[in-house]
């Protein structure tokens, strides 16, 4: 599947989510001794706003309200930061957030945070949704070797990301180049 241009729901919404993301990006990430909310909230904040930059083939289900399903899989390390950034989301499809123990194919997620914990790894997870058209987004402290599409990275102790475009190939979506012009780093499709 090939990206000749971006669909024109991209181009209106594009430059104001862009300018959003990259003030995310140079928010300050406090390390984990200090005050993980901070960091946490940034994060949430990007989750918020990634919709309108992912493609999802056209068969997609989402919610019978038409959202959006974002779930947080395994130990939650936002509390109410999440809503917070979801309630503020003004572009793009509604996001509904669900916390889930336990993710499988059917569980019906087009956004899954993986969290992990000891009902189900990080690369469990995202092993039960492999090939599913699902945006997983990790962390890097998590599961060494188990990243997701997107996987939220500390540089220059701000929060960054990085992008498995190979691995967003495999699971059907498209990425928007805009954001992958805000990655730390991008895997390319073979």
């Amino acid at each position: 599947m090939k990206q000749s241009r971006a669909p024109s729901r991209w181009v209106g919404a594009g430059s104001a989510l862009l300018i959003a993301l990259a003030t995310a990006t140079t928010s300050r990430a406090a390390s984990p001794t200090e005050n993980g909310s901070l960091e946490y909230a940034v994060k949430a904040a990007y989750l918020s706003r990634l919709e309108p930059f992912v493609q999802w083939p056209a068969a997609t289900t989402t919610s019978s309200s038409g959202a959006v399903i974002l779930c947080v899989v395994g130990a939650d390390p936002f509390g109410g930061l999440l809503e917070q950034a979801l309630r503020g989301q003004q572009t793009g499809r509604p996001i509904v957030a669900r916390r889930l123990a336990k993710v499988d194919r059917e569980t019906g997620c087009q956004i899954l945070y993986a969290a992990g914990s000891d009902t189900q790894s990080v690369a469990e997870a995202l092993r039960a949704v492999r090939g599913k058209p699902v945006l997983t987004v990790t962390d890097s402290a998590s599961d060494a070797g188990a990243g997701g599409i997107i996987r939220f990275v500390i540089k220059d102790n701000r929060v960054r990301f990085a992008i498995d475009d190979q691995a967003a190939s495999r699971n059907g979506i498209l990425i928007n180049s805009k954001l992958m012009s805000l990655a730390v780093s991008v895997r390319p499709r073979p």
